[in-house]
């Protein structure tokens, strides 16, 4: 732990996010290196970067977890999580970004901006996250950083604000201009590790004041005075600049874009200047709002060490070490080794043992954490990812995180007894771990099913299953997570009558249900008048609707976007119950659903293909045998082609191996979730006789 005490001001909390294989691990490295909190850099295709430290990232060179570390930069104190490039892991994207207060978005000079940089984009978006834009890359063939900039303001729609400028591209990139001190900042050699930095050569200096006019016409927007001296004197003082594009970083959006190529360690200090000088410290975001459920009140904290404490808890881990691991981000107040908190989201008490500051997966203790902090504690035994921690006495709940639904699903079958209790442990913990992740079993077979966000994700989770837990099990093929819908409006009765000895069992209900635009779910209304139903068992036929909705009706999948009306029924003094109205509840809804039209919804994914121009007739025509539709194709400088593409997931299987062989090897993809669609009528056909062939 470093002894110097580092205030708020002085400390960010930042993520290194980008679509895959943009150099976020490899730019992460060398921000460790150059801090000093590694004597080595790590390289990704070595298998031995310090962030990617677990067996299966190592294996296949890509990031699969959010790893945390603390550094040090002149006077700055940082907390870093590098996050996963690939779609199937967007979920470690999406809570990072829930705590963190700045980003660095990594951008691949030659390809700009990619699909995952948009999915991360709107990550950054939905959470108002202040960003720096770094355009790395800069030594590879085709790189081209006007490009890539001007790719960030038409295909993100970002406010761009060029504070440095490359000199030269591909193997003659030497350098770097920073247009906010005026000089050049010149390598050695391709190591990148020694420097000089001069004023801007006379060869570079038109460009350098065309560049800064640009740089100070945006930034002077952000302060009147300013903006009037400029105005008088045509200039702005180097601390004036940083003030002004700080102030548009953090208050406006705007997004400082720079430069360099982290494999080659050109452009990273600067880049650690600029997160210290334009990112916000938790002291320049507005306090984080709650509300006290008891009350209904909203309530803010502000990151303050007097302020009541206050966290959310935004990913858990399972450490063979330490057992359960749950990161935190402290918001206000401090807490101790030892001390007790109330989870506010289950509303339990809960001890924390130890506190941890983590450097991937290594981590020293600490005694005691404070506002700003990211840390990790060992002890909270009920917390979940998205859980609020607060003092006993001021309880308060922050905005949840919001998980996408699977797409995709797999039987796993034990191989032996002593199996079954192993993957049952695995599956708590791994679904402990990742919020995406679900696991159940199918009334009809008896089989475990495990559900993730694509194939790769299901591949890394029982592939931990086998190495981390030690479980024997035979795996099925990959199946979509189809949902069921309706097209029409129907209306239908339901009712339960039991008579035996004794007391019997009436509920009788009458019910709409209709259609509901994509995405918004299930809702359910009441018209019931005149006490024809009393109160207590309208939730009683909600509750048997929704188990019917949870397995299906035409073909076992879950049933989405259908509003019911209970409109009318009836009831016996005597013999009606909860139970009974369920059944009604039940009854009714599946004989109103088989007069509706009943479909079935498919997941669309958005793909994009990169392919060289011979291939792309084949390629085109083979997506559109897996009914893929065409949305854009655009051709970069180096004749590569783009074909950005809808296809439906059921078609995607094996698509790498096709793609491969169609392209001999050259065409790569990359593949996310867009939404559910209505599948063909021949689909939809194949699904119910197979669902029906099983029953």
């Amino acid at each position: 732990m470093n002894e110097k005490k580092y205030e708020l001001k002085d400390t960010r909390n930042i993520g290194i996010a980008a679509h895959i294989d943009s150099g976020k691990t490899t730019l992460t490295e060398r921000i460790l290196f150059y801090t000093g909190k590694s004597h080595k850099i790590g390289e990704v295709h070595d298998g031995n970067a310090t962030m990617d430290w677990m067996e299966q990232e190592q294996e296949r060179g890509i990031t699969i977890t959010s790893a945390a570390t603390t550094c040090y930069w002149k006077d700055i104190l940082i907390n870093i999580i590098d996050t996963p490039g690939h779609v199937d892991f967007t979920v470690e994207v999406e809570r990072s970004m829930r705590v963190l207060d700045g980003v660095v978005a990594v951008f691949c000079a030659v390809a700009g901006v990619q699909p995952q940089s948009e999915t991360v984009w709107r990550q950054a978006n939905k959470y108002n996250v202040p960003r720096i834009a770094f355009i790395n890359k800069m030594d590879r063939v085709g790189a081209d950083y006007d490009r890539a900039v001007k790719m960030l303001a038409e295909n993100l729609h970002a406010k761009v604000m060029v504070i440095n400028y490359p000199i030269g591209a591909e193997d003659n990139f030497k350098g770097i201009i920073d247009i906010v001190t005026g000089k050049e900042i010149l390598y050695d050699d391709d190591s990148g590790k020694t420097f000089k930095t001069q004023d801007v050569s006379d060869e570079r200096k038109e460009l350098y004041l065309r560049l800064r006019e640009e740089l100070l016409e945006i930034a002077t927007e952000a302060d009147d005075d300013l903006l009037e001296k400029y105005l008088e004197t045509g200039d702005l003082s180097e601390d004036e600049v940083k003030q002004c594009i700080r102030k548009l970083t953090i208050k406006d959006n705007y997004v400082a874009t720079c430069c360099g190529t982290a494999f080659k360690n050109k452009g990273v200090q600067p880049l650690l200047d600029y997160v210290s000088d334009y990112l916000p410290s938790p002291l320049d975001l507005p306090a984080v709002e709650g509300i006290n459920e008891d009350t209904g009140e909203t309530l803010e904290r502000k990151a303050d060490y007097t302020e009541p404490f206050s966290a959310l808890a935004f990913k858990i881990q399972t450490d063979p070490f330490v057992g359960k691991l749950t990161y935190v981000r402290v918001y206000s107040g401090t807490i101790e080794a030892g001390s007790y908190v109330l989870n506010c989201s289950s509303g339990k008490r809960e001890r924390v043992g130890r506190i941890l500051q983590m450097n991937a997966n290594s981590r020293s203790e600490i005694t005691k954490a404070k506002a700003g902090d990211i840390i990790g504690i060992i002890g909270l035994k009920d917390t979940r990812t998205g859980d609020t921690l607060s003092e006993e006495k001021s309880p308060i709940v922050l905005e949840k995180i919001e998980f996408p639904e699977p797409v995709i699903f797999v039987a796993i079958e034990p191989k032996t007894k002593n199996d079954q209790s192993k993957l049952a442990t695995g599956l708590e913990k791994l679904s402990d771990e990742d919020p995406t992740f679900r696991y159940k079993t199918d009334p009809e077979t008896s089989q475990t099913i495990i559900s993730g966000m694509g194939e790769l994700h299901l591949e890394i989770i029982t592939d931990r299953l086998m190495r981390e837990f030690n479980v024997g099990a035979n795996v099925g093929k990959p199946q979509v997570a189809y949902k069921e819908s309706i097209k029409k409006k129907a209306n239908a009765e339901g009712k339960f009558v039991r008579q035996t000895g004794g007391r019997g069992q009436y509920g009788h209900c009458i019910l709409d249900i209709e259609p509901q635009e994509r995405g918004k779910g299930f809702e359910y209304e009441s018209k019931v008048v005149g006490g024809r139903i009393p109160k207590e068992f309208i939730p009683s036929i909600e509750k048997g609707i929704l188990n019917t909705f949870s397995t299906g009706i035409v073909a076992n999948y879950p049933i989405v976007d259908i509003k019911v009306t209970v409109l009318d029924g009836s009831f016996h003094p005597v013999d009606s119950s909860d139970v009974a109205f369920q059944v009604a509840g039940s009854y009714a809804v599946k004989d109103a659903f088989k007069q509706a039209e009943p479909i079935i919804l498919e997941p669309v994914m958005n793909v994009e293909v990169e392919v060289p121009e011979a291939n792309m007739g084949d390629v085109i025509s083979d997506l559109n045998s897996r009914r893929g539709k065409v949305q854009t194709i655009e051709a970069d400088k180096n004749g590569v082609q783009h074909i950005k593409v809808h296809v439906p997931l059921s078609e995607m299987f094996g698509y790498a191996t096709a793609v491969r062989s169609i392209t001999q090897g050259r065409g790569v993809y990359t593949m996310q979730f867009f939404m559910y669609s209505e599948c063909p009528k021949q689909i939809y056909d194949t699904i119910v006789a197979e669902r029906s062939a099983k029953a």
